[in-house]
């Protein structure tokens, strides 16, 4: 057996994920099967990569030296294949619910530059927007995110919602705080960052119900299920008629991040934060 890019491949997520599952779900395999490969690149190469003895995975002295020299090898691989096609990889930029709002400034910005390649667009109700899965180069989400794979710049900040059936009491005040809905039912969902904790200890709201999508926690406020928070942005793609959005007055913003994989292999990505930030600096000047 000689080691393959699949092998570099496998080593490189779990160096990044410093977690054998997180970097299984990365690759989609199972981990018994991402065990098996890359004891069979250790094999080949007579050293032993990962220190699988504690708790943690943790990459061995040889396994930190190799990090980079694997990298550069993907990449280069990468580069190779686009080449022999003739044109550049496209970057695919992913995003997460609401921070689509954003898009249409980012995509007209990158337009009139001097673009090295194509952007991709991928929607994905994954908090971090495909970047786990390795299914996009760079993301737009809301923070935090978690493992030390994960570079990230903060581009905007949102103020929060409230988000209300039309006849729920607070639907037509001008502005509410946390406060109000203290002890109410909220609608949380998997892919937001609004949860109890949100609220001081001993007025924290309960649960109702967490659904994975932002459809489904919508239609679950319409039901009457609950309230839920969101950002600004939800308010302008989401709409339905029994809901009702009334901004939040003294809730910590939300950040809105540009993340990418720490060792990302696109040559377009220093371009793309570039580009990013200016896109944004301009929609809050305007």
């Amino acid at each position: 057996m000689t080691v393959e890019i699949r092998h570099l491949r496998a080593f490189l997520a779990i160096a990044e994920e410093r977690n054998l599952t997180r970097a299984a779900t990365r690759l989609h395999v199972s981990q018994p099967a991402l065990s098996r490969t890359l004891a069979q690149m250790e094999r080949e190469l007579g050293v032993l990569l990962v220190d699988r003895s504690t708790h943690h995975v943790e990459l061995t002295e040889t396994g930190r030296r190799f990090e980079q020299r694997a990298f550069d090898a993907v990449r280069a691989f990468e580069t190779a294949l686009a080449g022999a096609a003739g044109s550049n990889l496209p970057l695919r930029l992913g995003h997460s619910w609401s921070a689509g709002i954003h898009l249409a400034a980012i995509l007209r910005a990158w337009g009139a530059a001097a673009r090295p390649c194509e952007i991709s667009v991928i929607r994905s109700d994954d908090r971090s927007a495909g970047l786990r899965s390795g299914t996009v180069d760079a993301a737009l989400t809301r923070g935090p995110l978690d493992g030390a794979g994960v570079r990230s710049v903060v581009v905007d900040r949102e103020p929060r919602m409230a988000v209300l059936h039309r006849t729920h009491p607070l639907a037509r005040r001008r502005v509410i705080r946390l406060e109000q809905l203290s002890g109410e039912s909220l609608v949380a969902t998997s892919v937001g960052v609004t949860t109890p904790l949100l609220w001081p200890e001993g007025a924290r709201p309960r649960v109702a119900v967490e659904v994975p999508t932002v459809d489904d926690w919508l239609v679950e406020i319409a039901a009457g299920v609950g309230f839920g928070v969101t950002v600004a942005s939800t308010a302008s793609l989401s709409r339905h008629p029994d809901v009702r959005y009334v901004p939040i007055e003294g809730a910590p913003l939300v950040p809105l991040l540009l993340a990418w994989p720490r060792r990302s292999a696109h040559p377009a990505l220093a371009e793309l934060r570039r580009v990013v930030v200016d896109a944004m600096a301009t929609m809050r000047r305007a």
